[in-house]
């Protein structure tokens, strides 16, 4: 492919934005510079580097759009969650699918899993998606079955990602047994159910998880494969994870895990949801608040992909950094944790995942997106 010039933008580089113009073609970036050049004229709007996704859970939302409610062409729903990350500004994804889950025998996450891995892997091989995708699979500990269903799609298939997830309640994200029975109650359980489930959970929680962590961690070396620990909460479950040589804590609960994790070497993740709507939905710690004590390394879009772009520049106008300071929690910073040096940042020699954005009525618009050099949306 020839050449192509974005021009009339404001380049968002590592350390400034330049009013300027980017050169690249699909083997990369050839050259930025300063003033106008012959090209697409982006009229004033800003470029910046592709936005890179560690953890999101939007596949199965393609699966399952309405609970029972299965799709039955996998393709299509992954091509459907590809068309949205990338109108999102997404130009790298790590696809969190669910390795079993707490809800119970019944639940279709643990029948879901093969077809999504398949899916996305089938996609990627035959080169119609426009992101870059990645698996990322998303271990539930609590669950009794989570190793029979984990090892036979870990043998064939390349992992990139992977966090350990605890959802027994009374740890983690659910520490507080109040919260998390206000959380299933939402869905017209009684009291005496509620209590009932919470019992269930509880015990199979305390019976499964110590082992299930350490058969995961037999499965896959964080020296090889990166993993995160999840909804870290307390000083010790980050302890637990550095004992194990993890160096990711995503979507840190409390301060008091955030601080801990970020002083010891491991890089945080928190949820860009949680910064556009202005805290948690399950009453855990509003991200900003990290981001203030600098101790947030990384944004997710968790469960909205056109979140990760729009929380850097909520977070540029309520904290009054630079912008180009903020988009590398959703740029460079989760490139590095993952080790993809070749992306992530507007520079010569990189990778062309470059979006075009315009800031209107306070709200980031994709409208143009670039990957590997050549224009997908």
């Amino acid at each position: 492919m020839a050449e192509q010039v974005l021009t009339n933008a404001k380049v968002v580089l590592e350390n400034e934005i330049l009013s300027g113009h980017v050169v690249f073609d699909e083997a990369g970036i050839i050259a930025i510079g300063e003033g106008a050049a012959q090209g697409i004229d982006c009229e004033g709007d800003y470029v910046l580097p592709g936005l890179v996704e560690l953890h999101t859970d939007n596949v199965e939302r393609h699966f399952l759009p309405r609970p029972s409610a299965y799709w039955p062409n996998h393709l299509a729903a992954v091509m459907a969650h590809d068309s949205e990350v990338v109108g999102a500004g997404i130009t790298t994804v790590f696809d969190a699918l669910s390795v079993g889950d707490y809800d119970g025998e019944n639940s279709p996450r643990r029948q879901l899993f093969e077809d999504m891995v398949s899916a996305v892997s089938r996609a990627e091989s035959l080169g119609l998606f426009k992101a870059n995708h990645r698996l990322h699979f998303r271990c539930e500990l609590s669950d009794p079955n989570l190793m029979a269903t984990l090892l036979p799609i870990a043998q064939k298939f390349s992992v990139n990602l992977v966090s350990l997830m605890d959802h027994t309640p009374g740890q983690r994200q659910w520490r507080d047994l109040d919260a998390y029975k206000t959380y299933i109650m939402r869905t017209g359980l009684s009291t005496q159910e509620a209590e009932r489930i919470i019992n269930a959970r509880t015990g199979i929680g305390s019976e499964y998880t110590p082992a299930n962590w350490k058969s995961v961690l037999s499965v896959f070396d964080p020296k090889i494969v990166p993993i995160a620990s999840h909804d870290d909460t307390t000083v010790a479950d980050v302890d637990q994870g550095l004992e194990a040589g993890i160096k990711i804590s995503e979507f840190p609960c409390s301060m008091e895990a955030a601080v801990h994790a970020h002083t010891h070497g491991m890089s945080t993740i928190g949820g860009a949801p949680n910064i556009v709507r202005g805290g948690s939905h399950s009453g855990n710690v509003a991200i900003i608040e990290l981001a203030r004590a600098g101790v947030l390394n990384a944004l997710s879009s968790d469960y909205v992909p056109g979140s990760l772009l729009q929380a850097p520049f909520v977070i540029s106008e309520k904290l009054d950094v630079p912008l180009y300071e903020t988009m590398k929690l959703v740029t460079s910073n989760p490139a590095d944790m993952v080790k993809l040096s070749d992306r992530g940042s507007v520079v010569v020699s990189k990778r062309a995942d470059l979006i075009q954005v315009r800031y209107c009525y306070d709200t980031p618009i994709v409208r143009r997106t670039f990957v590997n050099g050549r224009r997908v949306c």
